[in-house]
């Protein structure tokens, strides 16, 4: 009995879940109150049940929230109880059904993608009722439901729901033409998503569904239409081929008359939309809830660099198919027109929108889609007036082009083609307005010191010749500096301001355009600083702070009474003994059972406003001791930490704060790192550091390493001396999270003083602090060739203090060129002359290209040469007969290390005639040594030629020990000269001096007899043949 009723249970349920989810809270309130209901009405007749839900709504606001919910819920589980569970709730609602009207938004903008396939069937069965009822508010709710339906996505789910939602648009159509912005945003989704359904014959007949009922809107009601604004124009574009859309565009641009009487003359009605600027609702409305709190959480909350994860994310989620493509335009628009961060969030390292908008260019594969990507990303400069507009619209273009003209130069000089070639061809007849657009954004640009000017990126040398004409052609006043006498020092301060933010904060200095009084300095700028204007540096936070009180009222109203009461004491009390004790209380009565977790956020917001105060300054104090660090985690919010310290992870409690904390952390992201320092500093934390990752778990972000990365950069910001403090334990305790790669790492060299990285040092060396280990170091070190000068002297600083082998990260050597990377260069030499060289030492070393300015081949071959240079000998006269011996091709396959590493015999002889001109005037012999004079006599004896004259002076080492040994090579050569065979063979003396300085090459094959016995064989063979 029992079996059968585990398995019916999870068919029953609201959402789809495993065994592992815990219990949503909205489907555990839904399941309350259609538990009541079924109570009320349990073995009635319907008159009966009626009653009895009349009477249960009649005793308050709560029963009719309930019953209404109830019947709700048995409507999306029960589809046969479907009709009479409608009734019923149509006679005992008394508010218009707003109750049902909120919880359908909500299910559609939190719970959609996760609700039973019958659930969501029911759902749209019941909006179609609601709208045949004409419920005031049911219009919210189709627009809501249409808004699920994603772009670029043909999955049956997805095009099942568009026909439905279009089955309900249809049917009621007199009841949508009555409401002007539905009829629009019908009209936006489906002339958007016309583009989508096409190939097989099911998609080509809802395309046609979707076309008439376009035509029919835009023909019958083009007034409400034309409030869509310039992105009508648009989508119209996109779908001008079809026949039925053909004829609207003519009548469009020639008789616009013919769709409102308001219009006349040709393309005045066109021109009007263009110059309309598309309102936030319709850009938004094309990305489902899911994707559109993705990208709001990538643009608000993940930092610059660190972005790559959450892109393949989405990436894999919504890009991967070839009709994704096309939701890229959508993305794009909604990221200019609708993502409009905060001054505050432009001047962090939060990750920019142009790095997003480029990310979604670069991985384009479509040639159709990048081209409508562009129009996306361009369309709102195209008419741009500054009196309507907004530069949030144009910025993302102009950054994406400035940032990618030194890693991605196609990129911009794409963007720059199109935005050149779009002036004449996007219409013709309105060539003079577009243009006129166009420079009205780059002169709208400059005034709001987006870029100081534009003649580096226009006039830029990376770009092709043909294309530098054509921006001088049609831009020529931005294509030369300004220069204006009186104002000169002025533009060359802002310029090297914004190159210091290039290397400082990650080229994100241009988005902080607003405030024209702002941009970066270091400490020593400010100290020099007394000549110069203070608008081109930020003050420090600390001036700028004001105390004010914690205004709580917001909030605390919303709040239960016992809980309203604590929490306001906690806002008088000014002793933090008191504050301490009262929230304890406050988290006593959290972990009692009767605790309403939906005041949980409300809470959480109070208390974020109380401990502000508690979030500024040192956490670290000056002094560390024992008594100290004690007293430094003695205040009310650590009262949270210290409660779940206390804990076991399967008290019923422990859940509870960790959602509290959860909650707490979205208000005030400063309290992961609080928890991190409470851990390890305080006694009740010992051993428990483990709780960190539990707290990530149960946080928005729901990953330990994003987590962990986003707290200690909210710590590096913050406290430099509390960031190294840490280090050792998040090291020790979360090795994966911390040794794959170079994020902390990079964050850590980043602000620590020398000092502070001594005192790192000191941990590596007593064993308290690893820092690296075998299988990733190659990477991070290969990651912290971009980072700045002292951060990579700091990082081989601390990789040299690990005992881990040189020949770990030698392959590193492929990656490093002389002038871009001299940190590495310089590090790496001075560890390899204290070691011993191995042959895959030799080898990449010279694999280095050969160039006249760089040494380092040269310095540490000499020096191995003074040190070992028996070892070194034998492993170049290794590494000779190898590269010797076979082609090229099988060369690059035989390397052991990388595809990079491509060691040639030209590359090793350059290198050694460099080595020979050092030594030239030294007292070292290391050329005579019989590996290295067998190993260039075997190369000699088989090279072309231009390298004999090339490397003549080398070869000419070799020459005296060739004569020294010069009878047993006669007498062989005879042998070889009196073989018919070896006559007719190719060039015999390359291929016997090959023999036989491949067999000097090992001590068996160097005797005399064997060679002169194999050919005696082969010349009788061929003696006998001939007879």
């Amino acid at each position: 009995m029992e079996t059968p009723a585990a398995k019916a249970k999870p068919q029953n349920r609201l959402l789809v879940s495993t065994t592992l989810d815990a219990k949503d809270e909205l489907e555990e309130r839904l399941d309350r109150c259609m538990a009541i209901v079924s109570s009320l009405i349990a073995g009635q007749s319907e008159r009966e049940a009626n009653d009895s839900l009349t009477a249960h709504v009649c005793k308050g606001s709560q029963q009719h929230e309930e019953v209404c919910l109830g019947l709700f819920t048995l409507l999306l589980m029960e589809p046969a109880q479907a009709q009479r569970s409608y009734r019923d709730l149509t006679l005992v609602n008394r508010d218009g059904m707003n109750v049902i009207l909120m919880k359908i938004n909500q299910i559609l903008m939190e719970k959609f993608l996760k609700l039973q396939d019958v659930c969501r069937t029911q759902l749209v069965w019941l909006v179609r009722e609601l709208v045949k009822s004409g419920v005031i508010g049911a219009d919210g709710v189709c627009m809501t439901l249409m808004k699920q339906i994603a772009g670029g996505d043909v999955s049956a789910k997805n095009i099942w729901l568009a026909e439905n939602v279009l089955d309900i648009l249809v049917e009621q159509r007199e009841w949508v033409l009555k409401n002007g912005m539905l009829v629009a945003m019908s009209v936006y989704t489906y002339l958007r998503l016309i583009v989508d359904h096409h190939g097989t014959p099911p998609l080509l007949a809802l395309r046609q569904r979707e076309v008439d009922f376009c035509i029919g809107l835009l023909r019958e009601k083009f007034m409400e239409c034309f409030i869509i604004g310039r992105d009508l124009v648009r989508l119209l574009q996109n779908v001008a081929r079809i026949p039925e859309m053909e004829q609207l565009w003519r009548d469009l641009l020639h008789s616009p008359q013919t769709l409102s009487p308001q219009f006349t003359g040709e393309s005045h009605c066109v021109l009007q939309l263009l110059t309309s600027r598309t309102s936030r609702k319709f850009l938004a409305c094309r990305l489902t809830p899911d994707m559109e709190t993705k990208l709001l959480f990538m643009t608000s909350r993940v930092r610059f660099g660190q972005q790559k994860r959450y892109q393949d994310w989405f990436q894999r989620q919504y890009l991967s198919t070839a009709d994704s493509q096309s939701l890229r335009c959508d993305l794009i628009r909604y990221i200019c027109g609708v993502v409009h961060p905060s001054n505050e969030v432009l001047s962090s390292d939060i990750l920019p929108r142009w790095a997003i908008i480029g990310w979604l260019l670069t991985t384009c594969t479509s040639n159709v889609a990048a081209s409508n990507a562009k129009l996306a990303l361009f369309y709102d400069w195209l008419f741009f007036n500054p009196e309507k507009d907004s530069i949030m619209n144009i910025e993302p273009a102009i950054l994406v082009m400035h940032h990618s003209m030194k890693p991605h130069p196609a990129i911009t000089a794409t963007l720059l083609d199109f935005m050149c070639r779009i002036i004449p061809h996007f219409y013709p007849p309105l060539e003079a307005h577009v243009r006129q657009g166009v420079f009205n954004s780059l002169t709208f640009i400059m005034e709001k010191r987006v870029l100081a000017h534009l003649a580096p990126l226009f006039d830029n040398p990376k770009l092709d010749r043909e294309l530098r004409a054509m921006l001088r052609d049609r831009f020529p006043e931005f294509c030369s500096s300004p220069s204006p006498p009186v104002e000169g020092g002025a533009v060359k301060m802002e310029e090297s301001v914004s190159l210091e933010m290039d290397n400082h904060v990650s080229d994100k200095e241009d988005g902080c355009y607003d405030n024209m009084e702002a941009a970066f300095s270091d400490d020593e700028e400010e100290l020099n600083s007394k000549g110069k204007k203070r608008e081109f540096r930020f003050h420090p936070i600390k001036e700028a702070i004001v105390e004010e009180p914690a205004d709580i009222t917001p909030y605390v109203d919303q709040l239960d009474e016992t809980l309203k009461e604590k929490v306001l004491q906690l806002q008088k009390e000014s002793d933090t003994e008191m504050q301490c004790e009262v929230m304890q209380e406050i988290v006593d009565l959290i972990l009692e059972e009767d605790f309403d977790s939906e005041q949980m956020s409300t809470l959480a917001s109070c208390l974020a406003e109380l401990f502000k105060g508690h979030f500024r300054g040192d956490v670290l104090p000056e002094e560390i001791t024992e008594e100290s660090l004690e007293e430094s985690v003695c205040k009310p919010v650590c009262l949270v930490f210290r409660n779940l310290c206390q804990m076991q992870e399967d008290n019923s409690g422990f859940s509870v704060l960790l959602d509290m904390l959860a909650e707490l952390y979205q208000k005030q992201p400063k309290i992961g790192y609080h928890l991190l320092y409470y851990l390890k500093a305080s006694k009740a934390g010992v051993g428990r550091m483990c709780l960190y990752e539990s707290f990530a778990q149960a946080t928005a972000l729901g990953d330990l390493h994003t987590c962990l990365m986003m707290d200690m950069k909210a710590c590096q910001e913050d406290d430099v001396r509390l960031l190294c403090y840490l280090t050792p334990s998040i090291y020790s305790e979360f090795p994966d999270e911390t040794l794959r790669s170079g994020e902390l790492l990079n964050m850590i060299v980043a602000v620590i003083d020398s000092t502070q990285l001594q005192e790192l040092l000191c941990h590596v060396m007593m064993g308290t602090l690893v820092m690296f280990r075998k299988d990733s170091v190659l990477n991070i070190l290969i990651q912290s060739l971009d980072w700045e000068t002292f951060e990579q002297y700091s990082t081989w600083q601390l990789f040299l203090a690990h005992s881990i082998p040189i020949e770990t990260i030698i392959p590193i050597l492929q990656h490093l060129k002389y002038k871009e990377h001299p940190e590495a260069l310089s590090c790496l030499l001075l560890q390899l002359r204290r070691e011993k060289p191995s042959e895959e030492m030799v080898k990449m070393v010279l694999s280095r290209p050969c160039h006249t300015e760089d040494q380092f081949t040269t310095s540490i071959l000499r020096h191995w040469a003074a040190k070992h240079d028996d070892v070194l000998a034998e492993h170049i006269k290794a590494l000779l007969i190898k590269n010797n011996s076979l082609p090229r091709k099988r060369q690059s396959l035989r390397s052991s290390s990388s595809k990079l590493a491509q060691l040639t015999l030209e590359q090793i002889l350059e290198h050694l005639d460099n080595l020979r001109l050092s030594l030239s005037n030294t007292k070292l012999n290391f050329f005579s040594q019989t590996p290295i004079l067998q190993a260039l006599q075997h190369v000699q004896a088989s090279c072309d030629e231009a390298h004999k004259m090339r490397f003549s002076d080398l070869f000419s080492l070799a020459e005296e020990y060739e004569d020294s040994s010069s009878k047993p090579p006669k007498s062989r050569r005879k042998a070889a000269v009196s073989s018919p065979r070896s006559r007719k063979g190719a060039a015999p003396p390359a291929s016997n001096e090959e023999e036989s300085a491949s067999s000097s090459a090992s001590e068996e094959e160097d005797s005399k007899p064997k060679a002169p016995k194999r050919k005696r064989k082969g010349s009788s063979a061929v003696g006998s043949d001939s007879d």
